[in-house]
Order: structure tokens, then C-alpha cells, then sequence
């Protein structure tokens, strides 16, 4: 008896074995994947994109074997492909046989791309489809596909003479651009940098961004590709290391320039207050991880600008003199804030600040930090005429620097700035600055001081908006 249960036991085990070994050649099995497709989006020729993944399940009741899983183009496109581990080479033409996915079980794919030079001026498509092979004969296909942009590659990339940036390809710079004492770097207009996460644009000598309304300078980090779905990397902060003027710059300019998603937008080390260190006009800074503008002892004019959404503050300046005429500071940082929309010192140093036809606003009830000491060392003159501001009022002693001035009430919704601007998507970082109906900004600057055109290129009115945009009757 104790030998038949053994044999009846043994024979049990044996049967289950070979119904796990077996493999169905059913037509009507096939697998199913966690996507059909897998989109690089917008990558740079010759440079390697980040790693994407997909998985491919066995749903059936039934163990499935791949005959062969292969890269239908091979070597042509530059997508590198690791199917569960084994990687698809030219010395294997691309393919690998006989990969069995057990019934319930599944296997993570692993695609990357090296694209070769597309000599096209705008991206350019390619694909290649991975074909899974059944052993039925079934195929079943996931595409891989991207646009591939040829760039101009630099690595630690020195200025040393004169040199203009053409808007006729993108430039990518790992290791940072430094421009030399003697040399000037004009940036044309429509020109494109893309900062790697460790670069940064450091001037001993001069830059000069020279945009237009039809053609901005964009100054950026270099990930084209997501963090999610929803959310490219482009939108997230500290992507680069931003701007820095050293002691020795001067004369720098910024027109109609977007400058975006770094640590500090401009870092202005102290110098002579006798010459201008920084000009910016109707440009954009913003999302940054640090500072919008932070300067110490220099001389600056911004002008029909907007700086928004950083971690510490939009405008930062310690001694020296800040002209700001219809500026948009909007300190709407969207994790957490260290920092107000406009910080004034003066302490060890003097400081002259005039800001006109200006909006500061923001999250706190108080976007202005003003530190000075009245002393014969240290001496301050900060004004502020046709401005709307987030601000308790100020006391008797300061009011007199202060001139037509609309105070927000911090009680309002404003506190969310659904009255003053467009679009406040929060979820997915997507903002617009641009002036609602509702904002109390409208038709209240100076005529006599106001700008001819706004941040966009747009005339203003004879009746023209407090900040950097001229308010637009299709804005809702």
C-alpha cells in the first residue's frame, strides 16, 4: 500500500511537470503589453536619453514562448534594446529566441536611444518596432520612436574673443560656459542653450541676449524628456546653475530673453555702482530653485519683466541701486518658500531702489522685506509709485515713500492670485502671468512713466497696466 501512494505520489509530480513545460500554440494566445508604444519625445542627436521600461505580461491560462523577440530596423535607428536581462547586439543581429513567459508571470523591457545625426535643421522622426513572435505565429509589436534634433555639443566651453550664439541650431553645454574678461557673448535672437544640470553661464566679460517679440533667447536646462506623464522636466526647478556676473562684468543685457527652471535665475557679485552690471527688459525668470535676481553692490535695471515662482526671493538686492519699472514679481512657488517677491537691504551699505508701475504680489500676506539702518554707514532710499503690492501698509515714517499705491487685501482670494492672473495649475506647474479682467492692476499705471510696449511686444494703451503685461480683452 505505502508503495503504491509513493508510486501514485511520483506520478502526480511528473504530470504537473509536464503540463508546466508545455507551451500553447493556441492562435488565439497572445500577450499583452503595458504599452504599445514607447516615445523618446524630442532628444539630441548623439546624445544618450535616459532609460525607459515596459512590461510584457502572460494574461492566458496557458505558458507562452517567444520563438524571437527582435529590433525590426537593427542597428539603423540607434535604440538599444534589453529584453529581461539579454541584450540585443549586432553580434546576435538583434534579436534573441525562445524567451518563455510562464502563465501569470511577465518580463520588463528595457529600450534606450543613441541616435546618429539627423543634418536636418528641425527634429526629425525616427522608429523601430520590436516584433515579439509567438510560437503560434503570432506577432505582436510595441514602436519605439522619437524625434532627434542635431545640436552643437560643448563641454566646458571657454568664450575667450568675441562671439555670437545663431538661433541655427540648439547648443547643448555640459560643464558650463565661461566667458573670458576681454570677450562679449551676443546670444542673436531665436538662439537656444540647454544647460546640463551642472552647467552654468559664468561672465567675467559680457553677454548681451539681443531677442525680439517674434524670436526670444531661451536659456534652459537640458532634459526635453518627463519626470511624469504630465509633467517634462522642463517645468520642475534646478534643472541648471543659471547665470553669474563676477566682479569684473559689466554692461550685461537681457532682451526679450526666457530664462527658466534653474537654481538663481542672475547672480550679481558685488561691483562699482558707477556702471550698470545688469540691464533685463522684456524678458521672463522663472521657477527657480534658488533666487530670480540676487545682486550685491552692483547697478541694475529691469524693466517689463516678470520673476516668479522661486524657492527663496524674486528679487534680491543688498546695497548698490535697483531700477524697476513695469515688473511682474509673482512668488507663487508652488512646494514651499523661503523667501518674499522682493527683499531691500541696506545694512553696511547704501541702497536706492525706485519701482514704478510695478506688481509685487504673492503667496504671504507681506511680499516685501525692506532691512536698513538709518546710520551715516549704512543710508537707504527705496520708493515705490503706481504699484499694486502685497504689503501691510507702511508706517508714517515710510509712507512718504510710497505713491499711488493699491494694497491688496490679504482677507481676498488675490492671496491665490485668482484676481490678477490667467492660470494657476498648481497640479501639473503650467502658469500665465497675463492679467485677468479682474485684476485691479489694470489702467492704473502712470502714463508719464509707463512703457511704450509690454513683455510680449504689445503696445500699450493711453491707459496702461501696472506689471509686464499689458492686459488683453481675450484673457478671461
Amino acid at each position: 500500500m505505502k508503495i503504491n501512494v509513493l508510486l501514485f505520489t511520483f506520478l502526480l509530480v511528473l504530470c504537473s511537470c509536464a503540463e508546466d513545460d508545455s507551451f500553447s500554440i493556441s492562435t488565439g494566445d497572445r500577450l499583452t503589453f503595458s504599452t504599445d508604444t514607447v516615445s523618446m519625445d524630442t532628444v539630441f542627436s548623439t546624445v544618450p536619453t535616459r532609460t525607459q521600461t515596459f512590461w510584457v505580461y502572460n494574461h492566458t491560462g496557458d505558458n507562452l514562448r517567444c520563438s524571437s523577440v527582435r529590433q525590426e530596423q537593427g542597428s539603423t535607428t540607434g535604440f538599444r534594446v534589453n529584453v529581461d536581462g539579454t541584450y540585443l547586439s549586432s553580434s546576435s543581429n538583434y534579436q534573441t529566441q525562445n524567451v518563455e513567459i510562464r502563465k501569470g508571470d511577465s518580463l520588463r523591457v528595457y529600450v534606450e536611444l543613441t541616435s546618429k545625426t539627423m543634418n536636418a535643421t528641425d527634429p526629425k522622426k525616427i522608429e523601430d518596432n520590436l516584433v515579439f513572435t509567438l510560437e503560434n505565429g503570432t506577432q505582436q509589436k510595441v514602436n519605439l520612436n522619437a524625434f532627434c534634433w542635431d545640436a552643437e555639443l560643448h563641454r566646458n566651453w571657454v568664450i575667450s574673443k568675441n562671439t555670437t550664439i545663431t538661433a541655427d541650431k540648439p547648443v547643448v553645454i555640459y560643464g558650463g560656459l565661461k566667458v573670458d574678461s576681454a570677450a562679449t557673448l551676443t546670444l542673436a535672437a531665436g538662439a537656444h542653450l540647454y544647460f546640463h544640470g551642472d552647467a552654468a553661464m559664468t561672465v567675467y566679460g559680457r553677454v548681451k541676449s539681443e531677442g525680439t517679440a517674434e524670436k526670444n533667447v531661451v536659456l534652459r536646462g537640458d532634459r526635453l524628456d518627463n519626470m511624469f506623464d504630465y509633467l517634462p522636466y522642463d517645468l520642475t526647478a534646478g534643472q541648471w546653475e543659471g547665470l553669474h556676473l563676477m566682479p569684473s562684468s559689466y554692461g550685461n543685457s537681457l532682451s526679450y530673453t526666457d530664462l527658466h527652471s534653474p537654481y538663481d535665475g542672475i547672480v550679481c557679485d558685488s561691483s562699482s555702482v558707477e556702471q550698470t552690471k545688469l540691464a533685463v527688459d522684456h524678458s521672463t525668470i522663472h521657477n527657480c530653485q534658488g533666487s530670480g535676481i540676487k545682486a550685491v553692490s552692483a547697478k541694475i535695471t529691469v524693466e517689463n519683466t516678470e520673476i516668479s515662482n522661486v524657492l527663496d526671493h524674486c528679487v534680491d538686492i543688498t546695497g548698490g541701486s535697483l531700477t524697476m519699472n513695469q515688473c511682474t514679481l509673482a512668488q507663487f512657488y508652488p512646494f514651499s518658500l523661503r523667501g518674499t517677491a522682493l527683499q531691500l537691504t541696506a545694512i553696511r551699505q547704501p541702497l536706492t531702489s525706485m519701482v514704478r508701475n510695478s506688481i509685487v504680489t504673492g503667496y504671504a500676506d507681506d511680499e516685501i522685506s525692506i532691512a536698513y539702518e538709518d546710520t551715516t554707514v549704512a543710508k537707504v532710499d527705496f520708493r515705490f509709485d503706481h504699484c499694486l503690492l502685497r504689503t501691510p501698509r507702511f508706517t508714517t515714517a515710510d509712507s512718504l515713500r510710497m505713491t499711488n499705491i493699491i494694497y491688496e487685501d490679504v482677507k481676498d482670494t488675490t492671496i491665490y492670485g485668482e484676481k490678477n492672473f490667467i492660470l494657476f495649475d498648481t497640479d501639473k506647474l503650467r502658469y500665465n502671468f497675463a492679467l485677468k479682467a479682474t485684476s485691479a492692476a489694470i489702467g492704473k499705471a502712470d502714463p508719464a512713466t509707463a512703457l511704450p510696449y509690454d513683455r510680449n511686444g504689445l503696445k500699450r494703451d493711453d491707459e496702461p497696466d501696472m506689471g509686464c503685461y499689458e492686459f488683453n480683452v481675450t484673457n478671461k
